[in-house]
């Protein structure tokens, strides 16, 4: 296996566990997810939301052929969840020391990561869809 298949798998596969994990939190409403959605005025939709694209995107970056799409939803969701974290909720959440924020840009990092070294698809899906 190359090292660039190698680093790929890693950063995919701790970015969809991260994503993945919040996922118990969200769609069972539990009370510090639903307070933090409250924070935002988006419960319980956006909770619930935000699950679904979640887990979309957890699936799409699992996917060999779809691991760019999955990864530019992933910077989408988590440059609203960072934004959400300093213009409203606090980098704090509950007294967890900026842990969700933390991991929101552990996620940042690992899709633009992954869009550097899948840098080919890009190209290619720019090629197919963006003709300017």
């Amino acid at each position: 296996m190359k090292l660039n298949s190698i680093l790929s798998w890693t950063i995919r596969l701790a970015a969809a566990i991260i994503l993945l994990q919040t996922l118990y939190f969200k769609f069972t409403g539990q009370p510090e997810s639903v307070e933090l959605f409250t924070k935002l005025g988006v419960e319980p939709w956006g909770r619930i939301g935000t699950g679904v694209i979640e887990l979309l995107a957890s699936i799409l970056l699992l996917l060999p052929a779809s691991v760019v799409i999955g990864a530019l939803l992933g910077i989408g969701l988590m440059s609203g969840a960072i934004l959400s974290h300093l213009l409203v909720i606090g980098i704090a959440s509950k007294n967890d020391g900026g842990q969700l924020f933390m991991l929101a840009i552990g996620v940042l990092i690992c899709c633009t990561s992954l869009l550097f070294i899948h840098r080919s698809q890009v190209l290619n899906l720019k090629n197919k869809y963006l003709k300017f």
